[in-house]
């Protein structure tokens, strides 16, 4: 089974520095809906693995999260996609969960609900704490350069292998021709 994991602020949709709160905030970025589209018609189920750290803050509730992801898949399916699900940490950073990226947590969670392996699955997100979820459990790194990638990229110190893509349209047609 071909399986890519998306990180999604940033790097499907729009990210705020105030945090997407509900559905209106939520835009999608340019080619980000049609790169999935893409994967899936070439046979890749996709997982969305997200933050929200918002609800441990208090800015937003479930309600408001499962709106979002109400119009991400619906968004999705109307560009010919798919998400086959997606799974959220709501703590904060001092709740010391598991979840939380950079810890592999939701990653775990993906590989034992789809049973596939860790080694080499893809990854794609925007911050250095995507990639080090994935470097951790011997996972494919993917940066991209929407959301806050341009800053991770100019920071440095991506985990060793780390590709790096300007958008999820461009991770995804990689993905598509290595991957066939």
């Amino acid at each position: 089974m071909k399986l890519v994991i998306l990180d999604r602020d940033g790097v499907i949709n729009k990210d705020r520095d105030d945090f997407v709160k509900n559905s209106l905030e939520w835009e999608p970025l340019d080619h980000s809906l049609e790169a999935i589209a893409n994967l899936t018609q070439a046979g890749w189920r996709i997982v969305v693995a997200t933050n929200q750290s918002g609800i441990g803050r208090g800015l937003f509730d479930l309600h408001a999260l499962h709106a979002m992801h109400t119009k991400m898949h619906r968004l999705v399916n109307q560009a010919g996609g798919r998400i086959d699900a997606v799974v959220f940490c709501p703590h904060t950073p001092d709740d010391n969960c598991d979840c939380r990226k950079p810890l592999p947590g939701m990653v775990k969670e993906v590989t034992e609900r789809f049973n596939v392996k860790p080694d080499g699955l893809p990854m794609v997100g925007d911050s250095l704490r995507d990639l080090e979820a994935i470097a951790a459990v011997g996972g494919q790194p993917i940066l991209v350069k929407t959301g806050k990638g341009e800053k991770t990229f100019e920071k440095g110190g991506l985990p060793e292998g780390t590709l790096v893509f300007d958008d999820l349209y461009d991770a995804a047609e990689y993905l598509i021709q290595t991957h066939h």
